[in-house]
């Protein structure tokens, strides 16, 4: 994935270690898809209600990016991403005592623990990806370790649904049928089948964190020094049009992302798209996740060849096509639509990611921190949409990512380009 370069380093076991890191925050990432229909359920929770979830996590990005960026400049790159890992542990952790209650709080409270050490993650490993090697490889190194985030995204779905969904479903008839501590015993019995996974979760980003501290990553002087060449004018990352207009990107593109997965397991579920189960659609939104994976390979080999920002305006046209025809039809047509829109994701957060700080040098992980807090929009719009589903239905709601990706078409052809504002 990166051959030596200039200064003779050889940064391909820097990367090989990197790529472990994505697999695992896309793999659990990934895990929220499974407990939006799984605490919907034990908490008897509306669709605007059960987005907290989705809402806790990526609110974490936003109010963690921008101190993640000044840890970054307190103990480097290398200790952030360690001390990310070990963060994100404890946050798994807590799944247990949340489902020994249970409480949907305390379920929060390990969500928004485990995305501030996820955050911790994305501010200081994707620019570290973006620099390990020749600049006009940015974008094709960063679409390549997130081809293994998004094997974890595809994964996770499996897992998730095989250890967290399938315990025995009762419907809301029966549950009202259920004596106060019959209720309770339910309950306790379905919210128990999140601490097994999140266990092994915790015990491997531990193992990972241990096994990270003791590698060696090459030093990387056009961020890490601050006396080195840097072809930022001034000293506000304010000041770059492209940086600013990605970030806006960075958060419309999560927040339709984030919003079209959260609301798969549920849409599938419909009797007019697909009248599933709970179980047999978390295997469908491996489909999505995994269109992303396959994208990503090949968008790592078109973009040796296509310009990045060309390329992201070509695929939010297809993703907002695509989400369309999933509203205007039912069946089959709406299900496969929705999930093709995975594989018109694929380049998006990466190639956006490296466009926003393109030419920002010793200013590259303030610039970073602006693009990840940006994510925070994988807590926002999956809200809205979660109450316009609630009042229109789940198929008018999906028109909220058709419009984020007009955005992301936008910025593409245009946004994109390098232009720093006078002063």
């Amino acid at each position: 994935m990166a051959a030596p370069a200039a200064d003779g380093q050889n940064y391909g076991p820097a990367m090989v270690v990197i790529s472990s890191i994505f697999f695992m925050w896309g793999f659990v990432t990934v895990l929220n898809d499974i407990l939006v229909p799984h605490l919907k359920a034990i908490f008897e929770l509306n669709y605007t209600q059960t987005m907290l979830i989705q809402f806790t996590f990526f609110l974490a990005y936003f109010l963690i990016s921008m101190p993640a960026a000044k840890i970054i400049s307190w103990i480097g790159y290398h200790r952030t991403i360690v001390l990310g890992l070990g963060v994100m542990a404890c946050g798994a952790l807590l799944f247990i005592p949340a489902a020994s209650v249970p409480s949907y709080g305390v379920f929060l409270t390990g969500l928004f623990v485990l995305a501030s050490g996820m955050t911790l993650l994305q501010v200081s490993a994707n620019p570290y990806v973006a620099v390990l090697g020749a600049p006009e490889r940015a974008s094709v190194r960063l679409n390549l370790v997130q081809a293994l985030n998004s094997l974890g995204t595809t994964i996770g779905p499996w897992v998730g649904g095989f250890l967290i969904l399938s315990a025995t479903k009762r419907s809301a008839e029966q549950l009202q049928l259920l004596a106060p501590d019959q209720l309770q015993a339910h309950k306790l019995l379905e919210a128990s089948t999140v601490k097994l996974p999140y266990l092994g979760i915790a015990v491997l980003l531990a193992l990972l964190a241990l096994a990270i501290a003791r590698f060696r990553f090459p030093r990387l002087a056009q961020i890490e020094d601050p006396n080195h060449h840097t072809e930022v004018v001034g000293d506000s990352v304010w000041r770059h049009r492209h940086l600013v207009l990605g970030a806006l990107g960075i958060f419309v593109y999560v927040g339709a992302e984030v919003a079209i997965g959260s609301f798969l397991v549920n849409y599938f579920m419909q009797a007019d798209i697909g009248g599933l189960t709970a179980q047999q659609a978390a295997r469908y939104v491996s489909f999505y996740w995994g269109g992303a994976m396959v994208g990503r390979f090949i968008g790592s080999a078109v973009l040796r060849k296509v310009d990045t920002g060309t390329l992201v305006g070509i695929n939010a046209i297809v993703a907002c096509a695509l989400v369309t025809t999933s509203i205007l039809t039912t069946g089959g047509v709406a299900m496969w639509s929705i999930l093709a829109v995975g594989l018109c994701n694929s380049i998006m957060f990466p190639s956006i990611f490296t466009l926003g700080i393109a030419g920002l040098g010793r200013l590259t992980g303030k610039g970073s921190g602006i693009m990840i807090a940006a994510i925070v929009g994988g807590a926002i719009i999956p809200v809205v949409e979660g109450a316009l589903a609630d009042r229109f239905g789940l198929h008018v709601a999906f028109l909220l990512p058709a419009v984020c990706y007009t955005y992301i078409m936008f910025y593409g052809f245009v946004g994109s380009r390098r232009r720093t504002q006078a002063a």
